[in-house]
């Protein structure tokens, strides 16, 4: 039997709207097993920061003094996928804006607990007491539930411009459970907010507002910028961050874990050398050509070091040259 031209409008109608529903409902659904955390609900983990920026790491203008090289205190968060604290090559909140260049909490606190109340995209907040040199470590706990799996952080690099470590979304559940350890490498981040070159530099905003960056050894390409070393591949790791999965018996204990210093799981907190190489400045303009007249004389010209080798690095060459000249003012 065949449809009339209104049966068979209807039929299709139905058949399209059927189709987008079908469609609309897949794509809510999660992409791979990887992305639904099916583990038991709630896990506590230890994590512990571990600075590695020392002046054999990082010899080029390392702080010394007014401030000495540091870290501020380590502030995150448990949270789904709806929510991100920073994110590379996007802009930074306000918040991470005040953190990234002050090391103030405030605005980025009520951001993280207006997520929590509007999307209900975070679990818990968690932090860490700030160290007083380059090198050392701080340690506390966090919660993390099956739908908020995903672990993000930021520790401010104190002095800098805007300048941090942290991680963004690392996700701490594979499929069915909880992983038992997880070591990330960190590599510092410009927010993005200030135009500073060097540690010290003054408060600069940067106008429009940029992304938030990676800093390389050769990005910002700028000889001034303290983390410039052309010549290597990559920076060394300038922080590593543990955690490690608590068991029932170890909870509610506040500090480093036993098995974090177990064979196999220790903490790495060595640092490297980066050789650094001898800068010099152009050379001056040549001085006048002395000597007695009718006979050849010398003149020189002078350049100086402005910034000296360490840990190996190509040592200065000679800051005087000489050559032979005409003597002046003869007749």
């Amino acid at each position: 039997m065949f449809l009339d031209a209104f049966s068979f409008s209807v039929l299709w109608m139905f058949i399209w709207t059927l189709l987008i529903t079908i469609l609309g409902y897949a794509s809510c659904l999660p992409v791979g097993d990887d992305s639904v955390c099916t583990a038991e609900e709630v896990a506590k983990y230890s994590i512990v920061f571990v600075g590695k920026w020392s002046q054999s790491a990082f010899p080029k203008q390392y702080p010394l003094y007014r401030p000495p090289a540091q870290w501020s205190s380590l502030l995150g968060v448990t949270h789904s996928s709806d929510y991100n604290m920073w994110k590379k090559d996007e802009y930074a909140s306000n918040g991470v804006r005040d953190f990234a260049e002050k090391g103030e909490a405030w605005t980025l606190m009520k951001e993280i607990e207006a997520a929590g109340e509007k999307i209900q995209s975070v679990h818990g907040i968690f932090s860490a007491p700030a160290i007083s040199s380059g090198t050392g470590q701080t340690f506390t706990e966090l919660e993390a539930h099956s739908r908020h799996s995903l672990v993000s952080f930021v520790v401010r690099i104190v002095p800098s411009p805007d300048w941090f470590v942290g991680v963004d979304s690392l996700n701490l559940c594979e499929g069915d459970h909880w992983k038992e350890q997880e070591t990330v490498d960190l590599f510092p981040y410009d927010a993005g907010t200030d135009s500073g070159f060097t540690f010290s530099s003054p408060n600069f905003a940067t106008i429009p507002q940029d992304t938030v960056t990676e800093i390389t050894s050769s990005s910002p390409s700028h000889p001034a910028n303290s983390f410039y070393y052309p010549k290597l591949k990559s920076l060394p790791p300038i922080a590593r961050v543990t955690m490690v999965k608590l068991k029932r018996s170890q909870l509610g204990r506040l500090g480093p874990q036993p098995n974090l210093t177990a064979v196999g799981n220790e903490i790495d907190d060595s640092v490297s050398e980066t050789p650094l190489d001898c800068e010099i400045s152009l050379w001056s303009s040549w001085g006048l050509c002395r000597g007695t007249c009718g006979k050849l004389g010398t003149k020189t010209r002078t350049r100086y070091v402005r910034l000296q080798p360490a840990n190996n690095g190509t040592p200065c060459p000679n800051l005087d040259e000489e050559t032979e000249c005409e003597p002046d003012n003869c007749v």
